[in-house]
């Protein structure tokens, strides 16, 4: 049972650190999945660019293994909830989940279906929704991924204060 929540939670994750593939230009990579970017449902305002390359570089930077860049991203206070769970503080995620999210990450593919972002004053909030593919003891799966991250303007810029990841199981 701990392996199945271990290997939804990271699932949980992937909605929001691979959605980057679809936000950026291709890359050799990404030949395999030309449509991902233009069939994505996008509403991201102007005034929402900003909040939403930060959750994006964070996905990246998750994915790649660069936890110093995933430590500036996060502010000291945030709060993520996962699979009924929750880690209260930056170092928390540090210290327990963020390795075991970012090797599960590395053997994944995600595909951003939707996104919608907005900006109120100092606050903002990305919901992105994607489908992920993986694979679990040689089989493939795919799992239905949504996210909610929301953001506060600090001084050090926009840095990331609560994410929300949910998945489930796609009907074939």
């Amino acid at each position: 049972m701990k392996t199945a929540i271990s290997m939804l939670s990271a699932a949980l994750l992937l909605g929001m650190a691979l959605p980057v593939h679809a936000q950026t230009q291709p890359s050799s990579s990404d030949h395999a999945h030309p449509a991902a970017a233009s069939t994505a449902a996008m509403d991201v305002p102007a005034a929402a660019q900003a909040p939403v390359e930060v959750v994006d570089a964070f996905g990246k930077a998750l994915v790649a293994g660069d936890f110093a860049e995933v430590e500036t991203l996060l502010d000291p206070s945030v709060i993520i909830l996962e699979s009924g769970g929750a880690e209260r503080s930056r170092s928390e995620y540090l210290s327990h989940h963020a390795r075991s999210d970012a090797k599960f990450l590395s053997g994944t593919h995600s595909t951003l279906t939707h996104r919608r972002a907005r900006v109120d004053g100092d606050t903002a909030w990305v919901a992105s929704e994607s489908e992920l593919h993986a694979s679990k003891d040689g089989k493939p799966m795919t799992l239905l991924s949504t996210e909610t991250v929301v953001l506060s303007n600090t001084p050090e810029g926009w840095r990331i204060v609560h994410i929300h990841w949910s998945s489930r199981p796609k009907k074939s």
